[in-house]
């Protein structure tokens, strides 16, 4: 604990006169101080005050009346779900800033049966200590006098988080890994009950590289060898599970958050990033926060396990249907004859609304694929309810001898692409917008296709052949084998070493194109290969979206509960073509 100045007595005594008597159980929407006594309030400065930037703002705005940290208490939720969600600011440390994020979410949480209460803490800046320290100890006394108020307000003490925005995630954080470190002496009771959550909700967290650590925007944008994770997060035993959601080009490095990720994988913590390309520094994605937290239990218990295959059963939508083989007679390149025979399948839309293809093929190991299977039909039918064509194909497997596992395949992905480019404008589509989506195995080939498109899979066969084969997006579904420790199976590290670095067949050409990326957060084919290629491509200028699932392990779509993100992943695809453009 720092010594309190002696020039700040005189401050702290005239607020000591205005103070309000400490009721624990304080009536909601009422203020709720921190401290018990100001003469006990650790690291008090005469300049910090404690208000919410309108109320700061506010022309009869009296800094000698708001000195103190304090709660906001909002009303009791109408259902509630015995949960506490703690709202916090950003605002560089040096304001409580975000009054309308905090507004929003006291809105959305409150009605999915929160108690809501807002922490109010000190800024701006203290001088002479760290530029987080009063913000951290009023942190953890607030969350220790939350707990000291489960039982009151009926929420149980071992169901409290946090949802914040920048600064205030980066405190967040310090409240989230840091709990058995101490900001403060112990001053009262309150203060032997634990500080530590049980979950966060972590958006676009600032100052978490060693690049921006003092304070500042990521000096060298979260990138670099001697860039680091900041070493004041402890990731201690209380660490608790947590969501991170952040925008591709936010100056406060969304790789602050990638790496937060990577440390509570290798602490075996259930775990959420979603990473929204071309997006700034904001609150992004609400609904993906709420879908972790029912995923989690924090919302009560999961709904019953629905099959993907039972949801998407008809095909109403597809006025069209066309089978033709990818490759003329005997000019199939590596035929092998234990492979089966490749082939395209052409969906047309019953109302087409794009000029735009998506082509979609199964996994399997390189050793089998099935285009009828709840990997390829479900999407086909989504994307062609939505006025999509959808062209599926069936590659060459299993795997053939003496080639690596993937070289049919690619070569058939190649031609493919090809194909589907040549017969585009026929169809009243365009040859420069193409897509392609693989799961598992067949995420690794959409890496493959997408990174490597100028690197020649097999000789010219005919015209068709002359086209080039890049396209314009890709999506990858738990793609495998895409890191070093899991070349041809699952990850032995989980991928979270600094030795598990991306497979070497990824050319990276000048043509690699934006990915999106839906990994389970548990899935032995490790997440951390989705993460590991989208700082890649960031690296590289390239803009990619990035979702992982908490609890979900491969095939996560196979089944899953209703309103959570194995059951609307294939939303993410129609909001990822909308949002980059790819579908108008």
């Amino acid at each position: 604990m720092h010594t309190l100045p002696h020039k700040t007595m005189a401050v702290l005594l005239a607020v000591a006169l205005a103070w309000t008597a400490w009721q624990p159980g304080a009536r909601a929407q009422e203020k709720e101080y921190l401290w018990p006594s100001a003469l006990l309030m650790p690291d008090a400065q005469p300049h910090q005050i404690a208000a919410m930037r309108d109320k700061a703002q506010a022309p009869d705005f009296r800094p000698e009346d708001n000195r103190i940290a304090h709660l906001e208490w909002y009303p009791a939720p109408e259902h509630p779900n015995g949960g506490c969600m703690i709202l916090i600011s950003g605002g560089s440390y040096t304001s409580c800033y975000d009054v309308k994020p905090v507004r929003q979410w006291k809105e959305t949480y409150t009605a999915l049966g929160y108690q809501c209460v807002n922490l109010v803490y000190r800024t701006p800046r203290p001088e002479g200590i760290p530029l987080y320290q009063t913000a951290w100890e009023d942190g953890q006394r607030a969350v220790r006098v939350v707990r000291s108020q489960a039982e009151r307000r009926g929420f149980d003490p071992e169901r409290i988080g946090t949802v914040s925005m920048s600064a205030g995630s980066h405190l967040a954080l310090l409240l989230a890994t840091s709990s058995q470190t101490r900001a403060y002496q112990p001053i009262d009771a309150v203060d032997s009950l634990s500080a530590h959550l049980n979950w966060a909700v972590v958006h676009a967290p600032a100052y978490v590289t060693t690049d921006a650590e003092t304070g500042t925007r990521a000096t060298r944008d979260g990138y670099g060898a001697d860039v680091k994770l900041s070493s004041v997060f402890r990731f201690d035993a209380g660490t608790c599970p947590m969501v991170l959601l952040h925008g591709g080009q936010d100056p406060y490095s969304p790789n602050g958050s990638t790496l937060v990720y990577r440390q509570l994988r290798r602490m075996g913590i259930p775990a959420e990033v979603h990473l929204y390309p071309d997006k700034g520094h904001g609150v992004f994605g609400t609904e993906r926060a709420v879908e972790f937290l029912r995923q989690m239990g924090f919302l009560g218990t999961l709904q019953p396990e629905v099959a993907l295959m039972d949801r998407f059963t008809s095909d109403r939508d597809r006025c069209l249907y066309k089978v033709e083989p990818l490759w003329p007679e005997g000019k199939m390149p590596d035929a092998r004859e234990n492979q089966c025979q490749p082939y395209l399948e052409w969906h047309f839309p019953q109302h087409k609304t794009t000029d735009a293809i998506q082509i979609v093929y199964a996994g399997g190991a390189y050793q089998f694929n099935r285009p009828e299977d709840f990997e390829v039909t479900p999407i086909r039918r989504y994307l062609n309810e939505k006025g999509m064509t959808v062209v599926t194909m069936k590659y060459r497997t299993p795997r053939p001898e003496g080639l690596a596992k993937h070289t049919t395949a690619w070569q058939d992905l190649q031609r493919a692409i090809r194909l589907v480019r040549s017969q585009a404008a026929a169809y009243g589509l365009d040859p420069q917008r193409i897509g392609i989506m693989g799961s598992s195995a067949g995420g690794h080939l959409t890496l493959m296709g997408v990174t490597s498109s100028r690197h020649q899979a097999y000789l010219p066969v005919d015209e068709s052949d002359k086209l080039p084969c890049n396209v314009q997006w890709g999506v990858a579904i738990y793609p495998a084998y895409s890191l070093t420790d899991g070349l041809d199976g699952h990850n032995a590290h989980g991928g979270n070493e600094d030795t598990d670095v991306l497979a070497p067949e990824f050319s990276w050409d000048l043509d690699t194109a934006p990915l999106l990326m839906i990994h389970g957060d548990a899935d032995g084919y490790a997440a951390m290969a989705s993460v590991k290629i989208w700082e890649k491509q960031r690296s590289m200028g390239i803009q990619s979206q990035l979702h992982t699932l908490a609890t979900r392990k491969h095939c996560f779509q196979r089944t899953a509960s209703p309103d959570t993100g194995s059951y609307t992943w294939m939303d993410r695809i129609w909001e990822f073509l909308t949002a980059k453009g790819f579908n108008k």
